[in-house]
């Protein structure tokens, strides 16, 4: 017998734990190299965990639900052993017809995470060639799948009816990780920064006539969509040159100015709003941008985002405008000193000037939104930051020119 030990690995130099949320297999079950053995979530990040080696899983040790240290074994994996076979006067099963064999191996290689996430989306996984370990198919090609699929007519649904029993009028569920983290930081947060916002409101037609002309180029070009999002960042690094407070972070009783621009971008995901990060976002074009942008947002949305790239990021944007939005104030992310909330586009009547004269048009407006810690930044270096980010994305030629 050949007891292999499957224990909870590193994750970050933060992390010392997680919760077992989710177990793949059972004891007595056989599993294969490679293969999902369990999901572990901490206050930053959720992974699945594959097993080190094939056999049967000899032994659970952490229940569902259950906190596990890093280093600390929760599986044992029999590695000599293999599933029990059938009885030995149990007729043998019938050759699979020939077209069904074709896709015996690809059933053999999808996760269970996987095999749920097609379920929910209605994908077929045998005609998937798996991009994962051994061919085997992951979230990601699922969700791709999903994305190429056209849709079908949504059937009429029956009218939804709730029966709630006497003494059952409320249900108590423990918060994850990720809520507790998220808690106790926007608690942190409000109670060490002295934490203001301002507001201007920027004519989204410029940003959206330039769209317009050059999305189908940039598209077949770039192999992605031109996103508000890189001219935001752009314009957000633009304005963060001209006001640094801005970009630096009270650390101790010192000022840290940073000479970098990591820009992290609020992306909501199956288990709550994380920040990926975008590295060195100043010396990125905007196909780089929105490349990054739309690579970082697939692995938030199929749960495979890592520590590292949530880290470090001196500015943020959040887009609520996407949920509907009008306007908000967002909450800081310590240690940094600002954030951008960007909101829904709504058409108004507003006063164009033309020289001497006004008149009134319909545009596109958008309310932006900067929260900022005022320990470290002033209104004046408040307002004028929305200023510069109102003119580049107003103009976007001054984001080329630099000025």
């Amino acid at each position: 017998m050949a007891d292999v030990e499957v224990k909870v690995p590193a994750m970050g130099e933060s992390i010392s734990e997680g919760t077992i949320s989710r177990w793949f297999k059972k004891e007595g079950e056989a599993i294969k190299a490679d293969e999902a053995l369990f999901e572990i979530e901490t206050d930053k990040v959720t992974q699945e965990i594959y097993a080190p080696v094939g056999g049967v899983v000899k032994k659970l040790q952490k229940a569902q639900g259950a906190n596990a240290a890093v280093g600390e074994t929760v599986a044992v994996i029999d590695s000599s052993a293999t599933a029990a076979a059938p009885a030995a006067d149990k007729p043998a099963a019938a050759p699979a017809p020939a077209a069904a064999s074709k896709t015996q191996p690809m059933a053999e290689t999808l996760p269970p995470a996987a095999k749920k996430l097609a379920t929910e989306k209605g994908v077929d996984t045998s005609a998937l060639a798996g991009s994962g370990k051994h061919g085997q198919v992951t979230k990601g090609d699922v969700l791709e799948a999903a994305a190429t699929k056209p849709a079908a007519p949504a059937p009429a649904q029956p009218a939804r009816v709730i029966s709630v029993a006497p003494g059952e009028r409320e249900t108590v569920q423990p918060m994850s990780r990720l809520r507790r983290a998220i808690a106790d930081r926007l608690v942190s947060a409000q109670q060490t920064a002295a934490i203001l916002t301002t507001f201007n409101e920027v004519d989204m037609k410029p940003a959206m006539d330039l769209r317009a002309k050059h999305n189908d180029d940039f598209q077949k070009k770039y192999g992605v969509k031109i996103g508000f999002m890189s001219l935001f960042t752009k314009a957000v690094v633009s304005a963060l040159k001209e006001v640094p407070a801005i970009n630096a972070e009270i650390r101790g009783s010192d000022i840290v100015y940073k000479n970098y621009y990591d820009i992290g971008v609020a992306v909501g995901g199956p288990r709550g709003l994380v920040v990926p990060i975008v590295r060195g976002a100043d010396q990125l074009n905007f196909s780089e941008i929105e490349i990054e942008i739309s690579r970082l947002a697939a692995r938030v949305k199929e749960g495979s985002i890592t520590l590292p790239e949530m880290e470090g990021g001196t500015f943020t944007i959040s887009n609520g405008g996407i949920y509907g939005s009008m306007m908000s104030t967002p909450i800081l992310n310590p240690p940094q000193s600002g954030i951008l909330g960007m909101h829904n586009i709504v058409k108004r009547a507003v006063v164009i000037s033309e020289g001497n004269s006004d008149k009134i048009e319909i545009r596109p407006m958008m309310y932006i939104a900067l929260s900022y810690d005022h320990r470290i930044v002033d209104g004046k270096e408040a307002v004028t930051f929305l200023v510069k980010v109102k003119q580049a994305i107003e103009d976007p030629v001054r984001l080329l020119l630099g000025v």
